[in-house]
């Protein structure tokens, strides 16, 4: 979402939830917390300058790497820009910061260079983030399912998530890097268990289209990533394990160490269950309401 005003301007930009269980690495849906960069134009070319309101950057700033990425493909100068940074999306949390971050830089760049193809933009986005899931939502909006081809380009379709599906999402207060979260992962996994992660990713897909949520719960379960990284995130074992009529499942979000539960009704209710579970590990942590993102022309 871009709102340009002469010299100055506003980016908006999603998260996202990914995976959804079964759906390694080829389903997120964007939600309705938001990284927003206000720019305004300056005297000279070529430079940015980057003020983030929630503090110091803590790592690379991906904004500024998306941006010169393009620009130095196009080769041509830009006015200079003032950034200011002010993001909802809690860093390394699994809810989509890094991917966020990534097609804001392919957004502003757009905003100064002009519109360019949604496909081109998928493809920078994922070659800089190397797997498709979070950038397609983020770019997208909605549920996305992508497919990444051999010569590493990507397809997305996207989806609308039910209207009355919602997230409760409970994230501790510790940093878990992608890389850490992939490291644990098994290099295979035997047939029986790709089989069972097929026939769930087949299920969830049409209990989300045709909004017959009680298949969510078994919709949801997994054996290729969760039962793995279940080890980094302390309390995903038992937050899968919850059961409550109105809690229609539960997943670990990306890499973790986010955990959502999914509800249609009764969202305070299935907060306190999730605190419940968790509060007795001793790891402070922020739980919120959330809903999905996305634009009103998903048809």
């Amino acid at each position: 979402m871009k709102r340009e005003q002469s010299s100055e301007f506003e980016i908006e930009v999603p998260g996202s939830i990914a995976n959804l269980g079964p759906g390694f690495d080829t389903l997120a849906v964007a939600v309705e917390l938001y990284l927003r960069l206000r720019i305004r134009k300056e005297p000279g070319t070529d430079e940015l300058r980057f003020n983030f309101v929630n503090g110091r950057l803590d790592g690379e700033n991906y904004i500024e790497r998306a941006f010169r990425f393009l620009a130095s493909q196009r080769r041509e100068p830009f006015p200079s820009l003032s950034v200011e940074v002010d993001s909802e999306i809690p860093m390394r949390a699994g809810l989509g910061s890094s991917a966020a971050a990534t097609v804001a830089g392919l957004r502003l760049y757009e905003a100064i260079a002009g519109k360019l193809p949604s496909q081109a933009l998928l493809n920078v986005a994922c070659a800089l983030e190397h797997h498709p899931d979070n950038v397609s939502a983020a770019l997208l909006g909605g549920l996305t399912v992508s497919c990444q081809l051999p010569d590493r380009s990507v397809f997305a379709v996207r989806l609308r998530w039910p209207e009355r599906l919602h997230f409760v999402v409970l994230t501790p207060h510790f940093p878990l890097s992608t890389h850490a979260s992939r490291k644990v992962l098994p290099d295979q996994i035997s047939r029986e268990d790709a089989v069972f992660n097929l026939q769930r990713l087949a299920l969830l897909l049409q209990g989300l289209q045709r909004s017959d949520f009680s298949l969510l719960r078994e919709a949801l379960r997994d054996r290729v990533h969760q039962p793995f990284r279940s080890k980094l995130v302390p309390g995903l074992e038992q937050a899968l394990a919850l059961e409550h009529p109105d809690l229609l499942g539960v997943c670990l979000s990306g890499a973790g160490p986010s955990i959502v539960a999914l509800a249609e009704k009764n969202l305070n209710g299935i907060e306190r269950l999730l605190e419940e579970s968790f509060r007795p590990l001793g790891v402070p942590f922020v739980i919120r309401q959330i809903s999905a993102h996305q634009d009103a022309d998903v048809p």
